[in-house]
């Protein structure tokens, strides 16, 4: 049965969000002639929607066993039978997932915590049905909160795909939505928008990035309260059908909460991702190097070193985020210098290996020519890294 969100929105428009298909419809009451007319919501451009795929598709009886979730229908044990948490992990195929967690995410100890804790929960949950030990279906509405760069979208991703395997979500996407996804300039747009993100979104994770941005308490006219009080009767109304997680930073979000008592009553899960510390930084770029097959030499580790501590100190430093662009500008750096020698031979170590010039942000002395002009050094080879 779908569910009915109403909401009143300006200059007397009403409008009615059905969240089972999802279709809204809209009657605006024509003061000046007395008349009513149906309104059809604007063609949104959603491209800018970032909405990336489960990571698997789930076997045919893992669908199967999350449509006898979602239709009460478990087939159930015999008291006296026993089962074993660890065959629930080996049927929902999750200790993937969990070592991935530890291999490609670096620190985040207390993170990965809650993680094991939440899929403990849903895996004795998944025991208990088995029984008709009924309980209500885990909140799973979650918060996170901490600088740029320190793995909210990937711990978002890691998740839906959890959840997913646990049959708790249908499909275990993905999508990305910040504000200007979900709410518009003018009366009568703010609901078809909210509707299309909460459309692609049915089955998955909804992750809203810098959701405090959603209340603008200072402005009168905005219409963000409109898509708040959507977005809380859907947490509300379509809970197995939808996760939604609230990013950005922990002082914003805790007085978006304090504004929104609505809103914080509905997450349960609130995880809190700190700035990481420099060896953790260093681990992450090396981890990254290694994904795309290149390595550091010992003098490039230090000099690698040295620009992250002093980006540290920045006030737009953005962890893993400006860990990585500093390796991409390395890598275009390394490119440079061997493509201004198109004559030498290069070994294969010489390109996968990163050298202290190629953290440099500036070279002294004038630029080397790139091309089929610039010929190599009279005499013989410079060294390998040189």
């Amino acid at each position: 049965m779908s569910q009915h969100l109403i909401g009143t929105l300006a200059s007397g428009a009403v409008f009615a969000v059905a969240l089972g298909g999802l279709s809204v419809a809209a009657v605006i009451g024509a003061r000046r002639s007395g008349q009513t007319q149906t309104w059809e919501p604007p063609q949104q451009d959603q491209s800018k929607l970032r909405v990336v795929p489960a990571t698997q598709q789930a076997p045919p009886r893992q669908r199967a066993a999350t449509r006898r979730r979602k239709d009460r229908a478990v087939e159930l044990l015999p008291a006296e039978a026993t089962v074993t948490l660890a065959e629930e992990r080996r049927a929902a195929n999750i200790d993937e997932v969990l070592a991935a967690l530890d291999r490609d995410l670096i620190g985040l100890v207390p993170i990965k915590h809650k993680v094991e804790e939440i899929a403990a929960l849903l895996l004795v949950d998944r025991a208990r049905q088995k029984f008709g030990l009924s309980a209500p279906r885990p909140n799973l509405h979650m918060c996170f909160t901490g600088p740029p760069g320190t793995g909210k979208t990937t711990m978002a991703l890691r998740m839906a795909d959890l959840l997913h395997r646990l049959g708790y979500l249908e499909q275990g996407h993905l999508v990305h939505a910040m504000r200007d996804d979900l709410v518009g300039e003018f009366v009568g747009q703010t609901a078809p928008r909210t509707k299309r993100v909460l459309e692609r979104a049915m089955g998955g994770v909804l992750f809203i990035d810098e959701a405090y941005y959603l209340y603008r308490a200072s402005d009168s006219k905005d219409y963000g309260q409109e898509a708040i009080e959507i977005l809380l009767q859907v947490m509300e109304n379509e809970r197995e059908n939808l996760v939604v997680v609230l990013a950005g930073y922990k002082d914003r979000m805790d007085q978006f909460f304090t504004s929104n008592p609505g809103m914080s009553s509905r997450i349960t899960h609130h995880l809190d991702f700190a700035p990481y510390d420099i060896g953790d930084l260093v681990a992450i770029g090396e981890l990254m190097l290694d994904s795309s097959r290149y390595n550091l030499s010992v003098a490039a580790e230090a000099a690698f070193r040295q620009n992250i501590l002093r980006q540290m100190a920045e006030p737009d430093f953005a962890n893993a985020r400006s860990v990585r662009n500093e390796l991409d500008r390395a890598r275009l750096r390394h490119a440079y210098r061997l493509a201004a020698q198109p004559h030498r031979d290069w070994s294969r170590e010489d390109l996968m290996r990163l050298e202290p010039e190629d953290m440099l942000e500036h070279h002294d002395g004038p630029e080397p020519s790139v091309g089929a002009a610039a010929e190599p050094r009279s005499g013989s080879h410079a060294p390998a890294g040189g």
